[in-house]
């Protein structure tokens, strides 16, 4: 059996950590999804996703995300029961995020700092790496003919 889910799309409202009594930190937060089409009007939908992040992960959603940017969950579907404040029975679906991305610019992000872009999974992935200097690659369009040796015949090609 197969239970992935992938989302991406923008938060709904800055998120919010909270702990268990077994002192477990958990997240919940809403992505607004865009549809693929638009509706009659002409104006774009959007789908509002649940989610939920447990211990590492989710400190590292409520440390650097907030209201409105750009993120990438990976996860699984889940599905619970629960009773109102009416005592309506209700089922909730949401996704359990296993991994968490950054999206779009760091502008977007609202200064993610080093973090912009890169992804996290489950870990902190501490500061980011100082660019090291790299050679260019070499430009191959200043070449000669002299590099290459013809090939008379196709006898010997393989195909």
């Amino acid at each position: 059996m197969l239970n992935v889910a992938v989302i991406m799309g923008r938060l709904v409202a800055d998120p919010e950590l909270r702990h268990t009594p077994n002192d477990i930190s958990v997240c919940s937060f809403r992505v607004a999804v865009d549809r693929s089409y638009s509706g009659r009007s002409g104006e774009r939908q959007a789908d509002f996703i649940d989610v939920v992040a447990w211990r590492s992960t989710a400190e590292f959603v409520c440390k650097y995300f907030t209201k409105g940017q750009m993120i990438a969950v990976n996860g699984s579907i889940q599905t619970r029961s629960y009773e109102d404040k009416q005592g309506n029975r209700r089922t909730a679906v949401e996704i359990v995020a296993d991994n968490v991305n950054f999206c779009g610019s760091k502008r977007e992000s609202g200064g993610g700092g080093e973090y912009g872009g890169d992804s996290y999974y489950g870990r902190d992935p501490g500061p980011a790496p100082a660019p090291a200097f790299k050679e260019p690659a070499p430009a191959y369009s200043s070449g000669s003919n002299e590099d290459f040796e013809e090939i008379l015949g196709d006898d010997d090609l393989p195909f």
